[in-house]
C-alpha cells in the first residue's frame, strides 16, 4: 500500500505540476485572445442573460432568438446554479486559506488572473456542451467533454472521450462525494461536537431525497440553496471588510506587490517566492472554479436554450462569481485581519479572520458555510458522475449509480480518506487533459459560433435602429 501511495503521490505531483497548470492557463489565454476578449467585454450581458434565464421568467425577458421551442431540461439560471453548487465549496474557504498560507497574499492576485482567463475556458466549454449535446431515450439532455469529443472530433477521438468519462466517474466519488461528506462531518464535530455518524446519516437522507429526483430536482434545490448560502457568506465577509475598510487600499497594494516580489518571513509565515505565489494562486484558483477541468459543461448541456453562445456567457459567470467574488471575500478577510502571519492554516485560518471581527460567531458562520457548500458540491458532482457513468455503461446504469452515490456519503463521513483524497485529486487533474485537447481542436468552431452570434445580434440592433 505504501508503494501504491508513493507512486500516486508522484503522479499527483506531475499532473498538478507546472506543465499542467501552464497548459490550463495557456489554453485559457489562447481562447481569450481568439475570442477577442469577448468574455471580459460581455460580463454585463452575461448577468443580464442569467436574470432572463431564471424559472418563471416573463415572455418579455426571454433572450432574443430563444423564445420558441427551447430544448433542454432545466432553466439557464439553474444550469449555472447546478454548476456553482459543485464549484463553490471547500476550495473557497480552505483552498484560499491554503494558497495564502503557502504563497502569501500574492497568491490571491494570481487566483484573480486565473479566474479572468478561466472565463474564456468556461465559456468555450459551455458553447461546445450545448452545440454537441445529445438526448437519451428518457429525454435527458447529455453533454460535456465526452460528447463534444464524440460528436465534434469524430470516431478516431472516441478513446479521449472514454478517458474523460472514466476519470470523471471515478473522481466524482472522491472529490465530489466522500471527501465532501468527510469535510462536513469533521467541521461539525469540531465546532458543535456532533458525532461523525450523525452527520453521515443526515447527509445520507438529504442526499437521497434530492439525488433520486435527478437533475431537475438537483437544479431546483441548487437554484435556491446556492444563491442563499453564497449571499449569506459574502455578507458575513463584508462585515469583516467594512470593519477594516480604511486598510483595504493597503491590503490590495500588498496583494499586488506580493504577486511580483518575494514575501519575507513574518510572524508565523515562512516566506514565499514569486514562483510559489504563482503556482499556489493558479492551482488553488483552478481547484476552486474548475475552469478547464470539463465538469461544469455537463450541467450547462441540460439548459433550456437554443443558443450555445448565450449559455456560454452565462456559464462564464460561474468562474467570476466563484473566484472574483466568493474567494476574494475569504482572501481579503485573511489579509486585512493579518491572521495570515500567525502560522494557522486551512479552514482554521478563515475562521480566525472571521472570529477577529465576530468573536465566537465567526467560527459558526464559516463552519455552516463550509457544511452547506460541501453538501451542494455533493449534489452538483452527482450530476457529473451520473452523466459520465451513463456515457460509459448506458442509461440502465443511472439508478445503480444514484444508489451507490447515496451509500458512499455516510462512508465518507466516518472514514479516513487520506488515500481517497489523493486518488480523487489525481483523477480530477487527469480529467482536464482530454477536455483541454478537445477545446483546442474545436476552437475554430467556438470562434465561428461566437462571431456568427455577435454579427447576428449587431444586424438585429442595426435593423431596429433603421426602423
Amino acid at each position: 500500500m505504501e508503494l501504491i501511495t508513493g507512486l500516486l503521490n508522484d503522479l499527483n505531483g506531475l499532473v498538478w505540476g507546472k506543465p499542467m497548470l501552464a497548459m490550463i492557463f495557456g489554453t485559457g489565454i489562447f481562447l481569450m485572445v481568439g475570442l477577442r476578449f469577448m468574455p471580459l467585454l460581455n460580463l454585463n450581458r452575461g448577468f443580464k442573460l442569467l436574470w432572463q434565464g431564471r424559472d418563471n421568467v416573463s415572455k418579455d425577458d426571454i433572450p432574443k432568438g430563444d423564445e420558441k421551442d427551447k430544448e433542454g431540461e432545466i432553466s439557464p439560471f439553474n444550469a449555472l446554479m447546478t454548476s456553482l453548487s459543485a464549484t463553490i465549496g471547500t476550495g473557497n474557504i480552505t483552498g484560499v486559506a491554503t494558497a495564502i498560507f503557502i504563497g502569501g497574499p500574492g497568491a490571491l492576485f494570481w487566483m484573480w488572473v486565473t479566474a479572468l482567463i478561466g472565463m474564456a475556458t468556461k465559456y468555450a466549454e459551455a458553447v461546445c456542451a450545448v452545440h454537441y449535446r445529445e438526448v437519451d431515450e428518457k429525454g435527458s439532455y447529455l453533454g460535456g467533454p465526452m460528447y463534444y469529443i464524440k460528436n465534434g472530433l469524430g470516431k478516431k477521438w472516441l478513446w479521449l472521450g472514454f478517458l474523460f468519462a472514466l476519470f470523471g466517474a471515478l473522481a466524482s466519488f472522491g472529490i465530489g462525494n466522500t471527501v465532501q461528506a468527510n469535510s462536513v462531518a469533521n467541521a461539525l464535530e469540531a465546532q458543535f461536537n456532533i458525532p461523525l455518524w450523525v452527520t453521515g446519516v443526515a447527509l445520507l437522507l438529504l442526499t437521497g431525497a434530492v439525488v433520486l429526483g435527478g437533475i431537475k430536482r438537483i437544479a431546483q434545490v441548487a437554484g435556491k440553496l446556492v444563491p442563499f448560502m453564497a449571499i449569506a457568506y459574502v455578507s458575513a465577509g463584508l462585515v469583516v471588510l467594512i470593519t477594516h475598510f480604511s486598510q483595504i487600499p493597503e491590503a490590495l497594494m500588498l496583494i499586488v506587490q506580493s504577486a511580483f516580489n518575494p514575501v519575507a518571513a513574518t510572524g508565523g509565515f515562512a516566506g514565499a517566492t514569486i514562483i510559489i505565489a504563482i503556482q499556489m494562486g493558479v492551482a488553488r484558483g483552478i481547484f476552486s472554479n474548475e475552469a478547464g477541468l470539463g465538469s461544469a459543461p455537463i450541467a450547462h448541456a441540460a439548459a433550456k436554450t437554443n443558443n450555445p453562445v448565450q449559455q456560454g456567457m452565462i456559464a462564464m459567470l460561474g468562474t467570476f462569481i466563484d473566484t472574483i467574488i466568493v474567494c476574494s471575500i475569504t482572501g481579503l478577510a485573511i489579509v486585512l485581519t493579518g491572521v495570515w502571519t500567525t502560522g494557522v492554516k486551512g479552514a482554521a485560518l478563515t475562521i480566525a479572520a472571521f472570529d477577529q471581527v465576530m468573536p465566537e460567531m465567526g467560527g459558526v458562520v464559516v463552519t455552516l458555510a463550509q457544511a452547506v457548500f460541501a453538501f451542494t458540491t455533493i449534489l452538483g458532482w452527482s450530476v457529473y458522475g451520473e452523466r459520465c457513468t451513463e456515457y460509459l455503461f448506458g442509461i440502465r446504469s443511472v439508478l445503480i449509480f444514484r444508489v451507490l452515490w447515496i451509500i458512499a456519503v455516510p462512508v465518507g463521513a466516518v472514514g479516513d480518506l487520506s488515500f481517497i483524497w489523493l486518488l480523487a485529486d489525481t483523477l480530477n487533474a487527469l480529467m482536464a487533459l482530454p477536455n483541454l485537447i478537445a477545446l483546442l481542436l474545436l476552437s475554430p468552431v467556438i470562434f465561428k459560433l461566437t462571431r456568427d452570434s455577435i454579427n447576428k445580434s449587431r444586424s438585429e440592433e442595426l435593423s431596429k435602429t433603421n426602423n
